[in-house]
C-alpha cells in the first residue's frame, strides 16, 4: 500500500514539475515561434465557432421512452452441450478463429441444468406485440415479460428468424406504451443515440453513446449475410440483447444484438439491427409465422483497390460477382461472372455486403434493375427476384495426380485435371493449382483451387493460362473456384495477381 500511495506522489510531482515548466517564461536563449500557418486563427481574431456545444441530458428522453422497454426472462430447455452464450454467434464453426471474441448478450446456463436466461424486447403495439431477438427465446420453455410497473405476462412466441436474429413475442394485455419507429437511413457517425435494456438482470438500465459507423460487415457465417450492423460504443452487456437503440428524436433506430469481446462483457464494439430490416421481418412472422426473401443467384465478393484498378473502375465500390448459378434469375437477365454490380433499383453498393440486403428485401416475382460494370463501360439488366431458398450441403473430392508447370510471373504452379478428376470436383474448369507462393500467396490463392478463367477469358489448357499471363502486363485477373466448408460447396471467387 505504501509503495502504491508513494508512486502516484511521485507522478503527481512531475505532473506539477510538467505543468509549470509549460507554463515558465521562455529564456532569452530559447529558439524562437514558428510563424502562425496561413489559416490559423490570428492573435486578437474572432474565435473559431464549436462544432459540437455541451453534452445533451437524456432524462426527458428515458422517461418518455423508457415504460416500452421490457425484460424478457426464459426457461430453457436442458441441452447436452452449453452451445449458446460461447464461441461465434456469426459461425457453427467451433474452429473459427472469431470464436474468441463475438459473444450473444443473453445471460446463459453454463451447465444442462435449465437455467434462466435474460434479455430484453421492446413494445412494438398497443395489443402487446413485442420486438426481441431470435437468440434470446430460442430453445426456450417458457418466456416471461416483465413490465417497468413490474407487471409480468407469459409471452408466446408467434415467431422467429435466425438469418436476421429477429423474434416476434405476444403478450395478452391492452393500451400498452409503444416506441416510435425510427429511419436507420438518417444515421450519421457520430450521433448520439441510448440503449435500454436489463444487463446482468438490472432492468431498464440506460446507457449512451454515439454511431460509430454504419452499414457494418461483421465476419462469419452466412446466418447474418443479410443484416448491416449499425456498430456503436454505447455500453451494451449480457442481458441487453433484444433491447432497443433509440436516436435523440426518441425513436427506435435499432435492436441491441451483439458485441465484440474477448471477455463476453462490454469491450466499446456493439453492434445493432437496422430497425427497418427488423420491423419487416416483424411484419412477415405477424402474417405467415415465417420470413420470405428473395434471390437472384450470384455469389459476389469485395471489390478491392487492385480488382478496381484492373476492371477499369474509378475507384473500388459495387460488388463482384465472382458466380451465377446456372439458370438463375441472373443468369436469365444477362449476368456474368467478373461483372460489377452498382446498384439495385437505383440504390448504389459501396460494399458488397450491402447486397444480400438490397435483394432480400424485395418480394419475389418482382423485378429490379441492376446497374453492372462490364467492359469499362455501365449497362442495365432487369432481373425478376426469386425465392431464397437453404442450399443443400455438397460433398468434398479432389484429385493430387500428374505434373505440375511453373509460372514464375504469379509464383504459381498448375496442371490440368483428368476427364476423372473434373468430374469429382463438379467443375468445367480444367487448370488445378498444386503450389502458390511469391505474388499469388500474397493474393490469397491456394492449392486445390481451380483456374477457370483469366482476364475475363475461360482457361481451358496450361498453354491458355501461360498466355494469358504473358499479355497481361502488371496483373492478372483469375476467376477460380474453391471449396469453401462454411458454405457447404464449392465456391467461386475472383483474384488480382500482380505479376513479378
Amino acid at each position: 500500500m505504501s509503495t502504491y500511495v508513494a508512486s502516484h506522489r511521485l507522478v503527481g510531482i512531475v505532473l506539477m514539475t510538467t505543468l509549470m515548466s509549460a507554463c515558465a517564461p521562455q529564456s532569452s536563449t530559447a529558439a524562437p515561434a514558428a510563424a502562425p500557418a496561413a489559416d490559423s486563427p490570428q492573435p486578437g481574431g474572432p474565435p473559431a465557432t464549436p462544432l459540437v456545444r455541451g453534452l445533451p441530458d437524456f432524462a426527458g428522453l428515458v422517461e418518455q421512452v423508457g415504460p416500452a422497454v421490457v425484460n424478457v426472462t426464459v426457461i430453457e430447455k436442458r441441452q447436452r452441450t452449453p452451445q449458446r452464450g460461447f464461441g461465434n454467434p456469426f459461425s457453427d464453426d467451433n474452429n473459427d478463429p472469431f470464436g474468441d471474441f463475438f459473444r450473444r448478450f443473453q445471460d446463459q446456463p453454463r451447465d444442462n441444468t435449465p437455467e434462466e436466461g435474460v434479455g430484453s424486447g421492446f413494445i412494438v403495439s398497443s395489443d402487446g406485440y413485442i420486438l426481441t431477438n431470435t437468440h434470446v427465446v430460442d430453445n426456450a420453455t417458457r418466456v416471461t415479460v416483465r413490465l417497468t410497473d413490474r407487471r409480468e405476462f407469459q409471452a408466446k412466441v408467434i415467431g422467429s428468424d435466425d438469418k436476421s436474429d429477429v423474434a416476434l413475442l405476444k403478450i395478452e394485455a391492452k393500451n400498452l406504451p409503444t416506441v416510435k419507429i425510427g429511419d436507420p437511413s438518417r444515421l450519421r457517425p457520430g450521433e448520439w443515440v441510448v440503449a435500454i435494456g436489463s444487463p446482468f438482470n438490472f432492468q431498464n438500465s440506460v446507457t449512451a453513446g454515439i454511431v460509430s459507423a454504419i452499414g457494418r460487415e461483421v465476419r462469419g457465417g452466412s446466418a447474418y449475410n443479410y443484416v448491416n450492423f449499425i456498430q456503436t460504443d454505447v455500453a451494451v452487456n449480457p442481458g441487453n440483447s433484444g433491447g432497443p437503440l433509440f436516436n435523440m428524436s426518441g425513436e427506435v433506430v435499432g435492436i441491441n444484438s451483439q458485441i465484440y469481446s474477448n471477455t463476453g462483457s462490454y469491450a466499446g464494439l456493439s453492434f445493432a439491427i437496422p430497425i427497418d430490416i427488423a420491423n419487416n421481418v416483424r411484419v412477415q412472422l405477424a402474417a405467415t409465422g415465417h420470413v420470405t426473401r428473395g434471390r437472384i443467384g450470384v455469389s459476389i465478393q469485395q471489390v478491392t483497390a487492385a480488382l478496381a484498378e484492373s476492371f477499369g473502375l474509378d475507384r473500388p465500390r459495387g460488388a463482384a460477382v465472382s458466380s451465377v448459378d446456372g439458370g438463375g434469375p441472373a443468369d436469365k437477365a444477362g449476368v456474368k461472372p467478373e461483372d460489377i454490380i452498382l446498384s439495385v433499383n437505383g440504390h448504389k453498393i459501396e460494399q458488397s455486403s450491402e447486397l444480400p440486403a438490397l435483394i432480400a428485401g424485395i418480394r419475389p416475382g418482382a423485378s429490379a434493375d441492376l446497374e453492372i460494370w462490364r467492359g469499362k463501360g455501365t449497362k442495365h439488366l432487369n432481373v425478376v427476384i426469386e425465392e431464397l431458398k437453404d442450399k443443400a450441403s455438397v460433398a468434398r473430392t479432389g484429385g493430387n495426380s500428374g505434373s505440375s508447370d511453373k509460372l514464375d510471373a504469379l509464383g504459381l504452379s498448375v496442371r490440368e485435371l483428368s476427364a476423372a478428376e473434373k468430374s469429382q470436383l463438379h467443375t468445367g474448369g480444367s487448370v488445378v493449382i498444386t503450389d502458390a507462393d511469391g505474388p499469388s500467396a500474397e493474393a490469397g490463392l491456394r492449392t486445390g483451387e481451380v483456374i477457370l478463367g483469366a482476364n475475363r477469358k475461360s482457361i481451358g489448357s496450361v498453354a491458355e493460362l501461360r498466355d494469358a499471363v504473358r499479355d497481361a502486363g502488371r496483373s492478372v485477373v483469375l476467376l477460380v473456384q474453391t471449396y469453401d466448408p462454411a458454405q457447404g460447396g464449392s465456391q467461386q471467387r475472383i483474384v488480382t495477381v500482380q505479376t513479378q
